[in-house]
């Protein structure tokens, strides 16, 4: 297999913290921005021109990978329903071209209840959110191109990201980048369990099982991550790293979001998402430690500074 990997999304969190651990382990990484020289700078990898939307752009970039990461999503949660299936569909199309590997970050979206609290690898997909839906067709799309046997497709599934890099998500939602807060806000209930995944964890987790060889051609792994048993583990850890035991942790306002909701897309798409919020969801990495031994893992004080520390929060 050529080293050859190209990461759709290497602007993000999860795509840029993959890309930056496939360099680390002697991928040639290419990625695509609409603006190339703009980001080039200061990421590095071998960058094209172009729009995940558009297929000829696509493939282009992708000719001569063994894989490709697919990591691109609508910024804000926006538009889900019209950009990301078609998206998912231009890196299928490339990857067949090339006979490539396709790497999917899953999330948990794809679950309703019945599958809650504690969901393994093989547990049923009967989400009862709008986004849960288009994931599970995303996932169905992969599972055709695997068993066409065309390329294999590799997902792994994490709770919400958090780490350098990564801007877009609920952490960022707990305290303001680029100011030491006053007051840390959390979204959960009291007492009820959350898991979130360190970026750098996952894009370790992930390169190691791409570099794994005799997975299925659709092999799906679940992380563990850090699990917050009652809600206050994170907030705690945030705080110890703020260095101030008296900043408080306020509950997030859900009601001003929701007055909001009308004029602001992004927290209607926030809103339909709260429910996993409301109890305990985790997901079971019982395949990871089979076939990795275990799951890598950044203790939670450490993981937490650094990714305050790059918010410009310290």
């Amino acid at each position: 297999m050529s080293k050859i990997a190209l990461v759709l999304g290497a602007t993000g969190g999860i795509g840029g913290a993959v890309a930056q651990r496939l360099t680390a382990s002697g991928w040639t990484v290419r990625a695509m921005h609409r603006a190339p020289d703009s980001v080039a700078v200061k990421h590095g990898y071998d960058w094209h021109t172009g729009d995940a939307m558009v297929f000829g752009d696509v493939a282009a970039a992708a000719r001569g990978v063994s894989l490709i990461v697919h990591a691109v999503n609508p910024p804000g949660y926006r538009d889900w329903d019209k950009l990301v299936l078609p998206m998912l569909d231009n890196s299928i199309a490339a990857a067949r071209a090339n006979g490539a590997k396709i790497l999917f970050p899953g999330t948990v979206y794809n679950y309703g209840p019945d599958a809650f609290p504690d969901i393994a690898e093989d547990a049923p997909q009967h989400p009862t959110a709008r986004k849960g839906a288009i994931r599970v067709e995303m996932e169905a799309r992969l599972r055709t191109y695997a068993e066409a046997g065309a390329g294999t497709v590799l997902i792994v599934r994490a709770g919400d990201f958090f780490g350098p890099g990564s801007a877009n998500n609920w952490f960022s939602q707990l305290v303001p980048a680029g100011k030491r807060p006053a007051a840390v806000s959390y979204p959960g209930r009291s007492g009820v369990g959350h898991q979130w995944a360190y970026l750098p964890d996952v894009a370790e987790t992930m390169v190691r099982l791409i570099e794994t060889d005799g997975l299925d051609p659709f092999a799906t792994f679940h992380m563990d991550g850090q699990w917050d048993a009652d809600g206050t583990q994170m907030t705690d850890a945030m705080v110890r790293a703020l260095g101030d035991p008296a900043i408080p942790v306020r509950k997030t306002p859900w009601w001003m979001m929701r007055l909001a909701s009308p004029l602001v897309p992004t927290l209607r798409e926030v809103l339909e998402m709260k429910y996993l919020w409301e109890r305990p969801v985790r997901l079971f990495n019982g395949r990871i430690e089979r076939v990795l031994g275990s799951e890598p893992r950044t203790p939670l004080n450490d993981a937490v500074r650094t990714t305050l520390a790059s918010m410009g929060c310290l």
